[in-house]
C-alpha cells in the first residue's frame, strides 16, 4: 500500500502586526493558538508592520510590509515623495511575490475595514487591496477573520475597502455594525458571519480569573491618544484636548476621593497622554502600567474593582475578565461590543468627555457591580462557544485537502461557491 505524504498547508498572516498596537497583535496570538492547536504542521510566516517584533515574540518568519520605511511618516520633500511613490509599484509586485508562495493568508481580526482613526487610503487601505488582488489572481485565498469596519467617507478609501471585501475568499465580522458597514458600502454580505473578537479565544492569566476587589478598589483608566476619526482631521487638536481635559478631571476627581487609579495605555502612541495626566494629577494614588500584551492588560484590569477605558481592546481585556467597564467610545464598535456584554448602558462619548457626567455613569456602575460581574461571566462564556464555532468554519472554509502543491491552484476553483463565506444565519 502506498502512502501518500501530504505537503504541509502553508499560511500567511497578513497587517499591522508587530507596530506597538497590543490589540493588533493579541489577534495574532488568538489565531496563532488556533493554528497550532488543529493545524499544528501548517507553516507560517507574516507579511506585517513589524517583522522584527513579531518574529521575537511569536517565533515566525516575518517580512515588512512596506518596501519605503517611511510609509506612515508625511512625505514633504521631493525624495520622501518619489520614495512613496516608487514604493506602491514595488509593494505591489512584493506583495503579489509573497502571496504566490502560500495556500492560505488570514487577516486576522483588527480594524482593517474601517477608517475610525485617521488613515490616508496610500496607506494600509491600499496594502490590503494588494494583497485581496493578489489572492484572487493567483489562487491563493485570502480570509478576512474576525475584522471590524465601519462606513467610509473618503472616496478612495471607500473604493480600496470595497474592493478587498469583494476579492477576500471568506469575511467573518466582530460585529454587527461591521457587516452592515460592508453591505451599505456595496460587498454582499449575505454569506458573511458574525463572531466575537478573536481576542476572547485567549486564556485569562490565573492569577487575574476571579481576583477579588474590595468596594473602595483600584480603578484602571485605559487612555488613548485620541484625536478623532478620519474625518475630523480639521478639528483632530480640539477633539484631543478636550478628549485629555476631561480624562485628567475624572482621574482627578477619582484621586481626590480617595481611589488608587493605575492608568493603562493599548499602544506606543498614548505614552504622552499617560505622561500628562501624570505630570496634572501629582498623587501617589495615581500611577501607570506599561503593558507589553494583551495578557498584561488582563492582569491589570482584573486587579481592578472598576475600568474605565477608550481603546477597544482595553475594553475586551476588561469585560474578558468580568470587571465592571465604562466605556469612552468613539466608534460604534466599541457600542456594539458594550452591548453585546450586557452593559450598554455604561458608555460616555469620547469626544465630548464631561467629567461630571462621567463621575456619575462611574458610581453607577459600581453600585450594580455583583451584577454585572454575573452578566459578565455568562457573555464570556456564550463568546468562547462562538468562536470555536469561528475556528471550526475557518477550518471548513479555508483548508483544502493538503498535497497538491500552489502552483497546481486553479483561482477559478480557489473562489467558487464551494469556498465561499457561509449563508448568515
Amino acid at each position: 500500500m502506498t502512502t501518500v505524504r501530504r505537503t504541509p498547508v502553508r499560511v500567511g498572516v497578513f497587517g499591522l502586526l508587530g507596530s506597538g498596537n497590543l490589540g493588533n497583535d493579541g489577534s495574532l496570538e488568538a489565531l496563532l493558538g488556533y493554528l497550532r492547536a488543529e493545524h499544528p504542521d501548517a507553516v507560517v510566516d507574516a507579511l506585517c508592520g513589524g517583522p522584527e517584533a513579531v518574529t521575537e515574540r511569536f517565533r515566525i518568519p516575518a517580512t515588512r510590509l512596506h518596501w519605503y520605511r517611511g510609509e506612515y511618516r508625511t512625505a514633504s520633500r521631493a525624495g520622501s515623495i518619489a520614495g512613496k511613490g516608487l514604493g506602491k509599484l514595488v509593494d505591489a509586485v512584493r506583495t503579489a511575490a509573497w502571496v504566490r508562495r502560500h495556500d492560505v493568508v488570514i487577516v486576522p481580526g483588527m480594524g482593517v475595514l474601517e477608517a475610525t482613526l485617521p488613515l490616508r487610503p496610500w496607506g494600509f487601505p491600499y496594502a490590503l487591496f494588494l494583497l485581496c488582488a493578489a489572492g484572487r489572481l493567483l489562487g491563493t485565498k485570502v480570509a478576512l477573520v474576525s475584522v471590524g469596519a465601519a462606513e467610509i467617507g473618503s472616496r478612495p478609501t471607500r473604493a480600496l475597502v470595497r474592493w478587498s471585501g469583494r476579492l477576500a475568499a471568506y469575511r467573518s465580522y466582530r460585529d454587527a455594525p461591521s457587516r452592515e458597514a460592508m453591505r451599505a458600502m456595496g460587498v454582499d454580505t449575505r454569506r458573511d458571519e458574525v463572531y466575537p473578537d478573536l481576542a476572547f479565544s485567549l486564556p485569562v492569566p490565573v492569577p487575574a480569573a476571579g481576583a477579588p476587589a474590595g468596594p473602595e478598589g483600584p480603578v484602571c483608566v485605559g487612555v488613548m491618544a485620541f484625536h478623532g476619526g478620519n474625518d475630523d482631521r480639521a478639528r483632530a487638536e480640539e477633539i484631543h484636548r478636550r478628549y485629555l481635559d476631561g480624562t485628567t478631571r475624572f482621574v482627578r476627581a477619582l484621586v481626590e476621593d480617595g481611589r488608587p487609579v493605575r492608568l493603562l495605555m493599548g499602544d506606543d502612541v498614548d505614552r504622552p497622554v499617560v505622561a500628562a495626566i501624570l505630570a496634572a494629577v501629582d498623587s501617589p494614588l495615581l500611577t501607570a502600567a506599561s503593558p507589553a500584551s494583551l495578557d498584561d492588560l488582563m492582569r491589570e484590569t482584573a486587579a481592578a474593582e472598576t475600568v474605565v477605558a477608550t481603546r477597544y481592546h482595553n475594553l475586551i481585556c476588561a469585560l474578558k475578565v468580568g470587571t465592571p467597564t465604562l466605556a469612552l467610545t468613539y466608534a460604534r464598535k466599541s457600542e456594539a461590543l458594550m452591548d453585546r456584554m450586557g452593559l450598554g448602558e455604561y458608555c460616555h462619548p469620547a469626544r465630548e468627555v464631561d467629567a461630571d457626567r462621567l463621575i456619575e455613569q462611574f458610581r453607577a456602575l459600581e453600585k450594580q457591580s455583583p451584577e454585572l460581574r454575573r452578566t459578565l461571566a455568562e457573555r464570556n462564556l456564550a463568546a468562547r462557544r462562538e468562536l470555536r464555532q469561528q475556528f471550526d468554519d475557518l477550518t471548513a472554509a479555508l483548508f483544502p485537502a493538503a498535497g497538491r502543491p500552489p502552483h497546481d491552484r486553479s483561482p477559478a476553483h480557489e473562489h467558487d461557491h464551494d469556498h465561499a463565506p457561509r449563508e448568515a444565519p
